[in-house]
């Protein structure tokens, strides 16, 4: 029987390389830089670290935005929130003002009298929906004071081709309870062609001692400064006066369709003045001089 010859060979096999990737000038750079972390003149490359085992890979964020990452990331590994250190000192306020103002919250529950609870007697107390959203009902929702309510009415008459412009003859405003506080007549610095006296009641005889243009809308406008202008049909008023007041303090009796429906008017109908105040007030305005 012919002897059994085993050639076995107990070295250690030795993988084979691993395959390069990229182009032949990165491929040099890799090998010029292994060979300097080889040397010392370079230190090796920190990969990043591995994931903890039961963590699994990153997590996207989510719609909430990178914010709540961590909260969200805490709460899947079945943590909580961290708790606060009662003995690390709360971080100061940013500021120079008061630390009950910096922070509402930190003031007593029950507050000094009148202040809603919250250490400001300014502010009003929040409601439960309105907490909810995170919004704070705006201190200035009170109507605002006589003092700074006015009523406006102007009077046009016609100027320029045919008299089809308007042109400002008549300014009055009156306060809150009915004072006049503004009465004049103005003289246009175009031509009258058409008084429109039907209308406007204005004759020839009221421009001998008009006021100019100019020097009416001066003083017109220091007055409606900063106040509540009520009017119907206001914006006809405010154009003759080449103006235009800010929409928040600008009060259109033409507009408001609870006075429609206290006359028994349509709400989305336009009603004259004359209508309103014969329903509303019992009172004939506009009659024939």
């Amino acid at each position: 029987m012919a002897d059994l010859i085993l050639n076995v060979d107990f070295a250690p096999s030795q993988r084979p390389g691993k395959k390069e990737t990229g182009n032949p000038k990165h491929r040099s750079f890799l090998r010029r830089r292994r060979a300097l972390e080889r040397r010392g003149v370079l230190k090796p490359r920190q990969l990043p670290a591995a994931p903890p085992p039961g963590r699994g890979s990153r997590q996207k964020p989510g719609p909430r935005g990178g914010r709540r990452e961590a909260a969200d990331a805490a709460a899947a590994a079945g943590k909580g929130p961290e708790k606060p250190d009662p003995l690390r000192p709360e971080p100061r306020p940013e500021g120079n003002g008061p630390a009950s103002l910096a922070r509402p919250a930190a003031a007593s529950p029950t507050g000094s009298p009148g202040s809603n609870g919250t250490g400001l007697p300014w502010q009003p107390k929040a409601t439960a929906r309105g907490a909810a959203k995170g919004k704070r009902r705006a201190p200035g929702f009170l109507p605002p004071p006589p003092g700074k309510l006015v009523a406006i009415d102007c009077e046009m008459v016609g100027t320029g081709p045919g008299g089809r412009t308007s042109d400002l003859a008549r300014c009055s405003i009156v306060g809150y309870g009915g004072d006049v506080v503004y009465d004049r007549y103005v003289r246009p610095a175009a031509p009258i062609v058409d008084y429109r006296t039907r209308w406007s009641g204005i004759r020839r005889q009221h421009m001998a001692n008009a006021v100019p243009f100019g020097q009416a809308q001066r003083e017109i406008l220091r007055i409606l400064s900063g106040k509540v202008v009520v009017g119907h049909a206001i914006y006809n008023d405010f154009k003759a006066l080449k103006y235009f007041h800010p929409k928040a303090l600008t009060r259109d009796t033409s507009k408001i369709p609870l006075l429609n429906r206290k006359g028994g008017f349509p709400e989305n109908a336009a009603v004259s003045l004359k209508r309103l105040a014969k329903e509303l007030l019992h009172r004939d305005i506009q009659v024939a001089r």
